[in-house]
C-alpha cells in the first residue's frame, strides 16, 4: 500500500531531522552492512552447530565419551555464536545512555514525534 503524500512529507522530515541530530545513526540504519555480518554470524554459527551434531553422533556411535562431550562442546559454541550480537566498540569509550543533555535532546525528538502523530490522527478522523 502507498504512502500518501502527507505521510511521504512527514516521512522525509523524520529521514531528515534523523540526518540533522544523529548523523552516524542514520548512516548505520542507512547502510546494509550490519545485515550481512549478522548473517555471517548466523551461517558460520549454523555450520559450526551442525559439525558439533556430527561429531557428538560420532561419539555416541562409536561409544566415546571425550568425542561426544567435545561435539556438545561444539555445538553449543555455534548456536551461542549464531545467537550473539556483537557490538563494535565505541569511540567514545564505551559509555552509554549520554549525559543529561542527550537525554533532554532525545526527550525533544519524541516529544515532536508524538506530536506529529497526534497532528496526523487528528487530520485522519
Amino acid at each position: 500500500m502507498p504512502l500518501s503524500e502527507h505521510e511521504q512529507r512527514l516521512l522525509e522530515q523524520l529521514e531528515q531531522q534523523l540526518h540533522n541530530e544523529d548523523p552516524k545513526l542514520a548512516s548505520t540504519l542507512g547502510s546494509g552492512t550490519t545485515r550481512s555480518l549478522a548473517a555471517r554470524h548466523i551461517v558460520l554459527g549454523s555450520l559450526v552447530a551442525v559439525v558439533g551434531i556430527l561429531v557428538l553422533l560420532f561419539g555416541i556411535s562409536s561409544q566415546i565419551i571425550v568425542l561426544g562431550v567435545l561435539g556438545f562442546l561444539i555445538m553449543g559454541a555455534g548456536i551461542y555464536w549464531a545467537s550473539s550480537r556483537r557490538r563494535r566498540p565505541q569511540p567514545d569509550g564505551g559509555a552509554r545512555g549520554g549525559n543529561g543533555a542527550t537525554r533532554a535532546h532525545r526527550s525533544a525528538f519524541m516529544t515532536s514525534l508524538e506530536e506529529r502523530w497526534d497532528e496526523r490522527r487528528r487530520d485522519d478522523s
